[in-house]
């Protein structure tokens, strides 16, 4: 049986450090929200993105309230989610940090709204913004969906306990040579392993 780890600082208070330890654990997939403002593109790397409503058709997502791209994207009323493939982890660390042109490298095309639909995603779907939420630090951003990318048979890129990941092959399926199992595995592998 595992320790318990006590995140516990006093009555209501959570451990910021705990916190992000354990909610690690969860397994997320990695998006690019994208927009177009008057000076042109924007975009940010995002975890904290989700499917929300069948009907209607809703999505969510959470920007930190710190964000210089979330009012850009607020402002235009639209948004994209671009699904990352399994071989973008350079397209999300580009949009997960600040600074230069994130677009500068980057082939894409404008949705139906303006925003921008990365080249080499899993898939997107097109926004508009719908409502905003306070949730702490961050909003919690609605979107009604106004339409969606292909499917595509690539695997997503994916982040767990602080570093990315991947979806394991499909049976029969060869793992790349220039790749170790473990980095295919949502869990560390130990010699349990079967």
């Amino acid at each position: 049986m595992s320790e318990i780890t006590t995140a516990a600082t006093g009555v209501g208070q959570i451990d910021q450090t705990a916190f992000r330890t354990v909610l690690g654990h969860f397994c997320t997939g990695v998006a690019v929200i994208t927009g177009r403002g008057p000076d042109g593109p924007v975009g940010f790397a995002c975890q904290s993105f989700a499917a929300l409503s069948l009907d209607p058709p809703l999505v969510l997502f959470c920007p930190t309230k710190a964000s210089g791209t979330w009012p850009v994207i607020e402002a235009a009323g639209t948004f994209a989610v671009n699904v990352l493939a399994a071989d973008q982890r350079d397209v999300s660390t580009v949009f997960g940090s600040r600074g230069a042109d994130k677009f500068a490298s980057l082939q894409w095309r404008p949705a139906a709204s303006g925003a921008p639909l990365l080249d080499g995603v899993v898939t997107w779907i097109d926004c508009a913004v719908e409502t905003v939420h306070d949730g702490g630090d961050h909003y919690v951003v609605v979107g009604r969906v106004l339409e969606l990318g292909p499917s595509s048979p690539e695997r997503p890129l994916l982040f767990y306990r602080g570093r990315y990941t991947g979806t394991a092959p499909e049976r029969g399926e060869a793992i790349p040579a220039d790749r170790p199992l473990d980095a295919f595995l949502p869990w560390p592998v130990g010699d349990d392993w079967v």
